[in-house]
């Protein structure tokens, strides 16, 4: 652009003077040689510009003549180098493909027309040539002939660091992350590694002062970086909890206003308040997370916030928290295990069954043990419960990677990754949820038969005679046990009277129908078989058999 602006300005400099010229007519005389020369100022003017135009463009030809060898050499020396850089891309985008043999070719191909002083920057295809054919020995050397050079030096290292991390070598890696921090604080990887090596050695000052870096370059996003500094913070507070509570306090406080709902922050947080005897202020955290997350480790802290309060004060207390978050199963649970602290154990009964009914999960069950346990001491009513807890899905946990804590951690114990312990579910299941009314009935005694015995043998009912009066007692039929229906209500057996089949002999006389040689026994002893063959109620966990009147055969109880 400045070029054609100065073009044109002497082109309209050259005009304006020719104009001027004009308007001036005069004569130009030059005597030479004994001979008078006569001519106009305006053909004077033209032959001088001619003149000079000539002399540039025989000077521009005979410098052009002059270093056209070396013209010709730096033309096919650029020519070269631009197949080389081309082949050189190519091979890359080959190597990232898969593409092993276009990658080796265009390799070779790079080596050739690329110079030797150039030659580094081919390390890289070579590199990702020698990890697609599997040779990582032969990539680590490259990587290591890249350390020389300071414009590969990041790369280098990048490559190595991978390499280390393939190898499991965690040194090496944080070696690695630690140089290339140092020259290129920019580089994501190597921040991001580093990071978590300063968080896992408990350098959490340097940790934040690393992250701020990070956010100072904008390799991190506004919330990234407050989650992240929330979590370090949190962590920082719980190492210096007991050597400095003030420290403690401002580190969570300051953790808890960056995430209001990260529930370790508001616990470490209270904590550090209570120690100072400052309880309003902790109990509005607790009360401001639990609002908005239900957790147990929240009431936990919460309820036991005094430690010398009575049971009775911080049940009260379990109640108050519940209240902010009703028909909630934390808030029950909470409640009941405060009632069964205090000793209330209808209330702990009550709120256990409510949790139960909302969500059926492990802890309920176990804590529905425990109330059972301390209020009646019946061990088959508490292998009940617990038989459920097995079977019923698993209380939310601090989980990462694998691994199961009762505490949350700001890294993974496996990998090292920050803020890598989440809230929820294991996700292996033992089984399905048992329902109260889903129980089997017991088995029972040799005294009495189950009731699935019924459908291989016969039942003995009092016949009906043909016009609906009742037989004789003792006098027994037999019929299928598929007619045989259970009354709901008082615990006998009704059954249905087919018609009874009879044949008349020579005599005359109508013979009866087989009889039983059970009929013979009396009502009580029959009808305390069929009570016998009643399951127990939904809502009993278990049921123990009663010992014989003699006291010789022990009851033995049966969980499904």
């Amino acid at each position: 652009m400045v070029r054609v602006f100065f073009f044109l300005l002497v082109v309209l400099a050259l005009g304006i003077g020719f104009s001027w010229l004009a308007d001036r007519p005069g004569d130009l005389v030059v005597t030479f040689g004994g001979y008078q020369y006569e001519v106009t100022l305006m053909v004077a003017a033209v032959v001088v510009v001619a003149i000079v135009a000539a002399v540039m463009i025989l000077w521009w030809l005979l410098k052009s003549i002059w270093n056209s060898p070396y013209a010709m050499a730096r033309h096919f020396r650029a020519r070269r180098r631009d197949r080389g850089y081309q082949s050189l891309s190519t091979g890359i985008i080959a190597a990232g493909a898969g593409d092993l043999s276009r990658a080796r070719q265009m390799n070779k191909q790079a080596v050739k027309l690329i110079s030797a002083d150039q030659k580094p920057l081919i390390h890289l295809l070579e590199a990702q040539t020698l990890l697609l054919e599997g040779d990582h020995a032969a990539a680590r050397k490259k990587f290591e002939a890249m350390l020389d050079d300071p414009e590969l030096r990041p790369l280098a290292l990048h490559g190595l660091y991978r390499e280390a991390e393939r190898l499991g070598d965690r040194n090496a890696q944080r070696h690695y992350a630690a140089e290339a921090v140092s020259l290129a604080p920019q580089l994501i990887w190597a921040a991001e590694a580093t990071l978590e090596e300063k968080a896992e050695e408990g350098d959490w000052d340097g940790a934040l002062k690393l992250l701020d870096t990070q956010r100072a370059v904008g390799q991190v996003e506004k919330k990234t970086a407050n989650r992240r500094r929330a979590v370090l913070l949190t962590a920082k507070a719980m190492s210096v909890l007991d050597a400095e509570p003030t420290a403690a306090k401002t580190a969570a406080l300051e953790a808890h206003r960056l995430e209001p709902d990260f529930v370790p922050a508001a616990v470490t947080a209270a904590k550090a308040l209570f120690r100072q005897d400052d309880l309003r202020r902790g109990a509005k955290i607790l009360e401001a997370a639990w609002k908005k997350t239900a957790h147990p480790q929240v009431a936990d802290v919460y309820v036991q916030a005094r430690p010398g309060d009575s049971t009775r004060d911080r049940l009260a207390r379990a109640k108050k928290l519940a209240s902010l978050r009703q028909n909630n199963p934390e808030s029950s649970l909470t409640i009941a295990r405060a009632a069964l602290d205090a000793g209330e154990f209808r209330l702990a009964r009550e709120e256990a069954d409510a949790a139960i009914r909302q969500q059926p999960r492990e802890g309920a069950y176990l804590l529905r043990a425990d109330i059972e346990e301390a209020e009646t001491g019946d061990q088959g009513r508490v292998r009940a419960w617990l038989a459920r807890a097995v079977r019923a899905p698993r209380d939310p946990v601090w989980e990462a990677d694998g691994v199961v804590s009762e505490q949350w951690a700001p890294v993974s114990p496996v990998t090292g990754r920050l803020d890598a312990f989440e809230w929820r579910e294991p996700p292996e299941r033992l089984g399905q949820v048992i329902e109260p009314d889903l129980l089997e009935p017991p088995v029972l005694n040799k005294a009495t038969e189950p009731p699935s015995a019924i459908d291989a043998k016969v039942v003995e009912i009092g016949t009906m005679a043909k016009d609906g009066e009742a037989e004789p007692e003792g006098t027994a039929k037999s019929i299928p046990a598929e007619e045989v229906a259970s009354a709901p209500g008082d615990g006998k057996v009704k059954t249905k009277t087919p018609p009874v089949h009879t044949e008349k002999a020579d005599t005359g006389k109508v013979d009866a129908a087989p009889v039983d040689r059970r009929s013979h026994r009396s009502s009580a002893d029959r009808e305390e078989e069929r009570e016998a063959r009643i399951p127990p109620p939904p809502d009993d966990p278990g049921v123990k058999d009663a010992e014989e009147e003699d006291g010789t055969a022990p009851g033995r109880f049966r969980l499904f």
